[in-house]
């Protein structure tokens, strides 16, 4: 934990003890500012990274209404230092480029957009001002069925997630005919140790659940997901 940030703790907190009316939205100590650095190996059981991509997965067809869209771009952000043993979900988020028009709404960066919504809200369960949303990031966990685009990942930096854990690569998308930046997730992180945090990179988590979400749509002999059959060449709900 930084100097500056146990000197805002202690500030918070006299103020707090000081004040006759406390603040209605004191900042939740679950969302403690906590640094992270990268692991040898992974400190979460794998039951737990599944369970969390799979709701990555699910995003897809409760905010889409298909468990096969086009862009199977689905994210989850989570609390892992949440009471319960599996942690909690924040928010979630998925491409939205064709429904919008919007060519930075990726999953990654729509989900990032609608947790700054939900902890930020002040009737919300959170209502964390503009200091404590950016502080909160630090510790939570974003997971992703594809690597992160250059521009998601970089936004993962910026707000110094404590870790990333993506399923299909770049370089899987790239081989079933997606069109992508060739710059990994890997090297965005790498040449960001500028920045005050580090986020730690866990790759290719469950991918044999994420790749077929990628594979048809460019390949007229790949299989649909599980719900889905082919129809005039395209794959949609049963």
């Amino acid at each position: 934990m930084s100097p500056l940030y146990i000197i805002y703790l202690t500030l918070l907190t006299l103020t707090t003890a000081l004040s006759p009316h406390p603040p209605s939205h004191p900042f939740r100590p679950i969302f403690a500012s906590r640094p992270s650095s990268p692991l040898d190996t992974d400190t979460l059981p794998f039951p737990i990274r599944a369970h969390w991509m799979r709701r990555a997965i699910s995003t897809l067809r409760s905010q889409t209404g298909s468990p096969c869209p086009f862009g199977a771009f689905g994210a989850v952000i989570v609390n892992h230092t949440a009471s319960s043993p599996e942690g909690e979900l924040i928010c979630s988020g998925v491409n939205g480029i064709r429904g919008t028009g919007n060519p930075t709404l990726h999953g990654e960066i729509a989900a990032i957009n609608n947790c700054t919504a939900m902890l930020s809200d002040p009737e919300g369960v959170y209502g964390l001002n503009g200091s404590e949303v950016a502080a909160a990031w630090r510790g939570l966990s974003l997971y992703t069925t594809a690597e992160p685009c250059p521009m998601c990942a970089t936004a993962i930096r910026w707000a110094g997630m404590k870790e990333c854990i993506y399923g299909t690569s770049i370089r899987e998308l790239i081989d079933e005919g997606w069109s992508q930046v060739r710059i990994t997730a890997e090297e965005v992180f790498r040449r960001s140790q500028d920045l005050p945090t580090e986020t730690e990179l866990i790759e290719e988590v469950l991918r044999n659940e994420t790749d077929p979400l990628f594979t048809w749509q460019y390949d007229s002999e790949a299989p649909c997901p599980s719900g889905c059959a082919r129809e005039e060449g395209t794959c949609a709900v049963v």
